[in-house]
């Protein structure tokens, strides 16, 4: 709706049936000076019952379905908190809530679509670590990742799991780097470049001296394939995708990336613990609108979220496999991806690490 601003007048709605507002305050005068019979009572009335006009003609949010699009294929773990959220979402909406995969491009498909999306609140962006990694690792981007995406809440943040074929040497990590340095053809999976997996990964063969190739994957169910047939022999990858994986015992566990031991895992030593001092790194998972998005929809978004988090049986699946539940502020999430990018920026630049 245009609303247009006059000399004397209040508001004047330009939209076809609603009625011109004059400003209780002029017309008041005009009749006191007449009949000296309006209050100033009724005259804040009267603007009252102007302004509740006008929030009638703006449609209640959400006024139709509303859609999360994500950057990962079914399975990762995008998808499954986004699975988890869905039926919560659409019962606190009171709308259906969408789920929508658009792997591939290294999160820039799904990231474009959303950022081309109009700015009401219907369509929303599911984003992880690459989220903050493509504008250093991708030379154009069709979107700007600071200025066209408004942040609406930080869900949730996991450790990435160091885990090997299970033919490989050592029962740690720091026993498969002893062995592995005198290994030819080592090689290392991850969900594609510019992940957080395919950095973790750079950063364990930089301070370590291992010669390992990249292998990128679309996804992170094709990267734990390659792991299993032993054309990859170890990465980083999140619990939820390698778990059955330990079980069975075709991949065994070296470390975690978290700055604390899992209770998932309590035998595995942290990458810290393993000859890296200081390391630690988490995937992120955020949640996005486009930019331009009205405040009242970003508060309201943000506020079903944090609801959702909150219940015990959301708490309890996430939870069960790795996941640190956040729900923060959208400002929070501003600062956090602000940071994130900084970091990494900072250790590309120092290692001169290549994105291919």
């Amino acid at each position: 709706m245009e609303i247009r601003y006059a000399p004397d007048q209040t508001v004047i709605p330009a939209q076809a049936g609603i009625q011109r507002c004059e400003s209780p305050w002029i017309a008041a005068r005009g009749r006191v000076a007449a009949s000296a019979g309006m209050t100033l009572r009724a005259a804040a009335l009267a603007l009252g019952a102007c302004i509740a006009a006008l929030a009638q003609a703006q449609p209640a949010f959400p006024s139709r379905p509303v859609s999360l699009v994500l950057p990962s294929a079914p399975g990762d773990p995008t998808d499954l908190i986004a699975r988890v959220l869905q039926p919560k979402m659409s019962e606190r909406l009171g709308q259906q809530f969408v789920v929508e995969n658009r792997p591939g491009g290294s999160a820039v498909i799904a990231s474009n679509a959303v950022a081309k999306a109009q700015p009401n609140g219907h369509t929303l962006l599911l984003a992880l670590s690459a989220h903050t990694i493509n504008p250093i690792a991708l030379k154009a981007l069709p979107y700007d990742t600071f200025r066209d995406f408004a942040p609406v809440t930080l869900l949730a943040r996991f450790a990435l799991i160091v885990g090997a074929n299970a033919a490989v040497k050592g029962e740690n990590l720091r026993e498969f780097i002893d062995t592995a340095k005198a290994q030819p053809g080592l090689n290392f999976a991850s969900p594609g470049i510019g992940t957080l997996s395919f950095l973790v990964g750079e950063e364990i063969n930089r301070r370590s001296g291992l010669n390992a190739v990249h292998l990128a994957f679309k996804g992170g169910a094709p990267a734990i394939q390659a792991m299993l047939a032993n054309q990859a022999q170890y990465g980083a990858l999140p619990l939820n995708l390698m778990a059955a994986h330990f079980a069975s015992g075709r991949l065994k566990p070296l470390a975690i990336t978290s700055a604390k031991r899992a209770p998932q895992l309590p035998g595995v030593p942290t990458v810290a613990e393993s000859g890296f001092p200081g390391f630690e790194a988490y995937n992120w998972i955020g949640v996005f609108a486009p930019a331009a998005t009205p405040a009242p929809a970003i508060a309201r978004l943000h506020g079903e979220f944090v609801a959702a988090l909150a219940e015990a049986d959301v708490r309890q699946k996430l939870g069960s496999v790795g996941f640190e539940i956040v729900g923060s502020t959208p400002q929070e999430l501003d600062r956090f991806v602000r940071r994130e990018f900084e970091h990494w920026d900072r250790f590309v630049r120092e290692f001169n690490v290549k994105f291919e």
